[in-house]
């Protein structure tokens, strides 16, 4: 027994700790990636906001800790989740896959709301977490106020009497960055981190999409094994022949190691981001998975139940990546559903082509593409189609994308007349009367009268009549409003004659969209 613990043993080898950077969009978590690997991303991305799960592996300078550490372990992965609160579930996918987080704020801001849901996000998946106070180098920076501010949602650094530990970078001005990698390294030596290697290889999908010329196209993690090109691997949901890997930069690569992100070329269909994949001897066992799986993980398209009382509007989804259309299908069904009903009739990943035109006509749907184009022949039809039955927006921002079909579902819903009751008169006198108008004086008893105000007149608490204020006025005199408590003489415009006693409710109406 103590022997075969022993070649257990021996087939762990230590690997590069996967980091996952954490928090609230514009607090710098692309800036400090660009800042410690120098592989700049942000002017590449629409609004500055990281629109993908990405994967990059940096090598640590100087020698390896110890003697009998391999170059490997001064690797170190970062796994890039988007910033915006739209991705909320691709940065918990994020922390599953990672051995640590790194909780990046603003210290010349505060504790955001997507602050909260990225510590949620870290707890969730039980890792360690190390605070990055970022934006030193401003004159507003105030790490003491951040920390006590974490404090408040059990976020304890060490300086706080916790055991988190923080530290102050400017990614700005690169300061900082090797001392928050020593302490990255540091907590990834105290978990021990190890893989095996000689086990068949298996990792998870972090992003997929299919390339026009490449075809299906998976970006993973090893999770364990070594992955080599011509291997067999499936997922739940598809297979590849591995054509050949390659690594975050795009430069082909015959292996990958545990914790090492890759890109994988082969798969016969895209896999699902979030599947894991393990390899097999042969394409038969890598099928008979794929069988066995497939009918409980089939991705459908998010079709929602729909009310017969309720508005309906219904949408195709493309979008160029799984990731994206996970995290915007996400965000879609938090939309308030109360009045109006969303309904999903497709969702994939590619251009909007002829065959969602169609769909589209025929249901009535608007297209909604998220970074992808339009066909020609789709093109040319939105051309010549002069009474715009087709509606196609496409975006490259996921919240703008978000707050355009909210206000589609708004305006699905009919306009409303808001009443609102700003001011009653007790009636004491009735003066004068001719045709349908009246003079009357009374006592203002709640809130206040103007010129022009529609009326209701109550009689015994029953409703007799209604009309509106012509003129108002207070000793004489004409006046534009009065309020609670003034006596005033009021020319009454009705359907009725108004008597002594009675109560006039003066009131306004708006017409309002419909809100969800």
């Amino acid at each position: 027994m103590v022997k075969k613990q022993q070649k257990n043993k021996e087939i762990l080898q230590a690997r590069p700790p996967v980091v996952v950077v954490l928090g609230h969009v514009d607090h710098g978590k692309s800036s400090l990636l660009e800042a410690i690997r120098d592989f700049r991303i942000t002017s590449k991305e629409s609004g500055g906001i990281t629109q993908h799960i990405g994967a990059y592996e940096i090598v640590m300078d100087g020698n390896p800790p110890s003697p009998e550490a391999s170059a490997r372990q001064r690797k170190i992965t970062f796994i890039d989740t988007p910033g915006h609160e739209a991705f909320s579930a691709m940065r918990a996918r994020g922390a599953e896959v990672a051995d640590i987080a790194l909780l990046v704020v603003d210290s010349a801001q505060s504790v955001q709301p997507q602050t909260k849901e990225a510590v949620m996000a870290i707890k969730r998946a039980e890792i360690p977490m190390i605070v990055v106070l970022n934006k030193i180098d401003l004159p507003t920076a105030n790490p003491g106020k951040i920390k006590g501010e974490l404090s408040k949602i059990d976020v304890l650094v060490e300086s706080f009497g916790g055991t988190i530990p923080s530290v102050e970078v400017s990614a700005k001005e690169k300061t900082g960055i090797d001392e928050l990698l020593e302490v990255i390294l540091l907590v990834a030596d105290l978990q021990e981190l190890k893989a095996e290697v000689d086990a068949p290889a298996e990792g998870l999908i972090i992003e997929s999409y299919m390339d026009g010329s490449k075809g299906p196209v998976a970006t993973a993690i090893i999770k364990k094994g070594v992955l080599r090109d011509k291997d067999i691997i499936a997922t739940d949901l598809a297979m590849a022949k591995v054509k050949h890997l390659e690594d975050f930069q795009g430069k082909v690569i015959e292996e990958a190691y545990p914790s090492q992100p890759v890109i994988i070329l082969g798969f016969e269909k895209v896999p699902a981001v979030g599947e894991k994949f393990k390899s097999y001897k042969t394409a038969e066992e890598a099928m008979a998975k794929i069988k066995t799986e497939q009918p409980k993980r089939e991705i459908a398209s998010a079709v929602l139940d729909t009310d017969p009382n309720k508005k309906v509007l219904n949408m195709i989804l493309k979008g160029d990546v799984f990731g994206s259309l996970e995290a915007i299908d996400g965000m879609l069904k938090n939309l308030p559903q109360d009045k109006a009903i969303l309904r999903i009739l497709k969702s994939e990943v590619g251009e909007i082509n002829e065959t969602d035109a169609k769909l589209a006509e025929m249901s009535k749907a608007i297209i909604i593409g998220f970074r992808v184009k339009i066909s020609p022949l789709v093109a040319q039809f939105m051309k010549n189609d002069l009474d715009r039955r087709l509606r196609i927006k496409t975006f490259d921002i996921i919240y703008e994308l978000i707050q355009d079909v909210r206000r589609s579902l708004e305006k699905t819903l009919e306009a409303e007349t808001v009443r609102t009751d700003v001011g009653k008169l007790k009636t004491l006198l009735v003066f004068w009367g001719e045709k349908n108008r009246q003079i009357v004086g009374g006592k203002i008893t709640e809130g206040e009268l103007k010129k022009g105000l529609k009326l209701e007149v109550f009689r015994e608490d029953r409703k007799v009549g209604a009309g509106r204020i012509i003129n108002l006025q207070r000793d004489k005199k004409d006046i534009d409003k009065l309020s609670k408590g003034d006596e005033a003489g009021i020319l009454f415009e009705g359907n009725m004659k108004i008597e002594k006693g009675d109560i006039l409710v003066a009131y306004i109406e708006e017409r309002k969209k419909g809100e969800l």
